[in-house]
């Protein structure tokens, strides 16, 4: 009876050359991926200010999401928190008596 004879080993498929096989272009060095300005991922969509306390909450929508009250002095993202309200606008930054680094405004009405 003869031995068993064992199967030779496979080398893995290179994945890159595969595809020059099929006609795919080499990419060349990897583009810079844009980065959202952080003012672009914000809508304000609505105000309401406690113009004699200075107090308020503003209405914030963060990446598209519903949009979510926000009081001053609270949180609104990773190292945000909403600074002050004005009739059409809120100011966010890293504390509330810190410098502003995001600027939002109301769309134009109408």
């Amino acid at each position: 009876m003869a031995a068993p004879v064992a199967p030779a080993p496979q080398a893995a498929p290179d994945g890159m050359a595969l595809a020059r096989l099929l006609g795919a272009v080499p990419a060349g060095p990897a583009a810079p991926v844009a980065v959202a300005a952080p003012s672009s991922r914000f809508a304000l969509l609505g105000v309401l200010s406690g113009r004699s306390s200075g107090g308020g909450a503003a209405l914030i929508s963060l990446d598209g999401k519903p949009a979510r009250p926000f009081r001053v002095g609270a949180q609104v993202d990773s190292g945000l928190v909403l600074q002050s309200l004005g009739p059409r606008q809120a100011l966010l930054g890293a504390s509330v008596d810190g410098p502003t680094t995001v600027r939002l405004e109301m769309p134009p009405k109408g």
